[in-house]
């Protein structure tokens, strides 16, 4: 066996897959990890109860409206930092995360993602990625038509933290959809005012209605929020070692009520 030196960055571990392969937790073990706030469940408990099934046809096709930024349209990634592979007018996960170059507050997200058909998965290992809202807020990619994990860690969970509503998985194979509206936490002077929130429809079915989060992402560990906070933050898709496919990423910038133009 050939011995191989590897040294990272601590940041480096975080994004290129802190949830990764050879982790305790999975489905039916109940992991000695933090207890949640409100239920009688912890951090990636593999007990709590599977969300219920909702068949659907897969993912909803909506084009960028007029005002949208177009972040992978199918020929290049312009938008982002990263190299991932495009091939066919799919953008492919690769090694390293793809970051977006601009930075973002309360946003409307379309994105399709598809989990190659015929690929062996395993709980968290096989087909699993994520999209991180302002680089800190994880909305998780998995296949979980038939897969099963942790509730926390399926498709459609804010990561570490609540479980979807239902599962509204397609089969493995075919493409899905997200459609996400989020908005930020808001900080005063002492600090946090006001949670950040999202909400999920996974191919038209909503999955997290205005759900607040605990905290920026954590794995096997209780998020809570920072005593400061930028006010906007990139788009991050995750490499974890899995070739998930993607295609029709477009966002739009959240403005105020009654700010029309002069």
């Amino acid at each position: 066996m050939t011995k191989v030196s590897l040294t990272v960055s601590a940041a480096s571990l975080f994004w290129l897959g802190f949830h990764g392969p050879g982790m305790a937790d999975g489905f039916g073990v109940k992991p000695d990890n933090p207890q949640l706030p409100g239920v009688p469940w912890v951090v990636h408990d593999g007990t709590r109860p599977q969300p219920v099934k909702v068949e659907t046809k897969g993912a909803v096709v909506v084009p960028a409206p007029a005002d949208a930024k177009v972040l992978f349209g199918g020929k290049e990634t312009s938008a982002w930092n990263g190299e991932w592979k495009v091939e066919d007018g799919v953008l492919f996960a690769s090694p390293g995360n793809l970051v977006t170059k601009d930075e973002f507050g309360p946003i409307q997200l379309h994105l399709e993602w598809r989990i190659p058909a015929g690929r062996k998965v395993d709980g968290q290992k096989g087909g699993n990625s994520g999209i991180f809202l302002m680089g800190r807020y994880e909305i998780q990619v998995l296949e979980s038509h038939e897969n099963k994990t942790y509730p926390d860690g399926q498709a459609g969970a804010m990561y570490g933290q609540y479980p979807p509503l239902v599962n509204a998985s397609a089969p493995q194979g075919e493409w899905q959809s997200y459609d996400i509206t989020f908005t930020p936490p808001v900080y005063g002077d002492d600090g946090l005012s006001e949670p950040a929130r999202v909400t999920v429809v996974h191919n038209g079915v909503v999955v997290q209605n205005a759900q607040a989060y605990l905290g920026p992402t954590q794995h096997k560990k209780l998020a809570s929020y920072p005593k400061t906070h930028p006010a906007k933050g990139p788009l991050r898709l995750q490499w974890h070692n899995d070739p998930i496919e993607f295609r029709n990423i477009w966002v739009r910038e959240l403005g105020e009520r009654d700010a029309g133009a002069e």
